[in-house]
């Protein structure tokens, strides 16, 4: 579902005199159906870079990145757009939300995106906050006043009220109690069970255990003259 080939990533520092600052060459992997696989690898190694350029945020020097029968690495802004909509699920630990819209909104927008009426979209998202210990009266105030931990449930009920064949998860977990992080852990492995393919970065390596059926180690891909 998820296919990488000889993924190249690159930076020009246009402030520095134009310095370029190789960070990825040569990255292969892929992700079947119903398969959980983390990227691993020191700080700065370049995970987080390569989950942007599958979503699409960054763009590739070279390669190919098919996530389905697109190639996020060649197609055009439109392509990538719908391919969010429909099949791409993406999990950041940033919730970036419009102001003044309220929580079960949020959560409800990537149903009504596809079509899904607005009452049913609200229940599902309804029933997502609930499972995330959301509390009702939070749920018709704008996010952008939670917490932390609770601007991440939010995160994560928008990530997976939506049954994308394919998801990227940032460290899902990482300001979540034990009592939150069973609940997403429970998500990853409905996810799973329905067939989702799903790219992580899990620093919690109980968590990543739990989940994943393979680490790939990014640290293979970053260039020698960078290493």
């Amino acid at each position: 579902m998820i296919d990488i080939e000889d993924v190249a990533k690159r930076f020009v520092l246009h402030t520095q005199g134009g310095a370029v600052i190789e960070v990825m060459q040569g990255a292969s992997l892929s992700v079947g159906r119903g398969e959980c696989v983390a990227l691993a690898g020191a700080s700065g190694v370049g995970k987080s870079t390569l989950m942007r350029m599958i979503y699409g945020n960054y763009t590739a020097q070279g390669g190919r990145i098919m996530v389905g029968d697109v190639d996020v690495a060649s197609t055009g802004p439109r392509d990538i757009l719908e391919l969010r909509r429909h099949t791409l699920g993406y999990v950041s630990q940033f919730l970036r939300v419009v102001p003044r819209v309220s929580t079960l909104e949020v959560v409800a927008e990537p149903l009504r995106a596809v079509g899904v009426a607005r009452n049913a979209a609200r229940a599902r998202a309804r029933e997502m906050l609930r499972r995330l210990n959301i509390p009702e009266p939070l749920r018709v105030l704008s996010p952008t006043t939670f917490s932390g931990g609770e601007r991440q449930r939010v995160n994560i009920a928008r990530g997976f009220v939506l049954d994308y064949p394919a998801l990227l998860l940032d460290e899902p977990t990482a300001s979540l109690d034990a009592t939150n992080r069973a609940v997403v852990l429970d998500l990853i492995g409905a996810a799973k069970a329905r067939g989702a393919a799903i790219l992580g970065i899990f620093h919690d390596e109980a968590v990543r255990d739990q989940v994943c059926d393979r680490v790939v180690d990014v640290s293979d891909f970053v260039p020698e003259t960078s290493a």
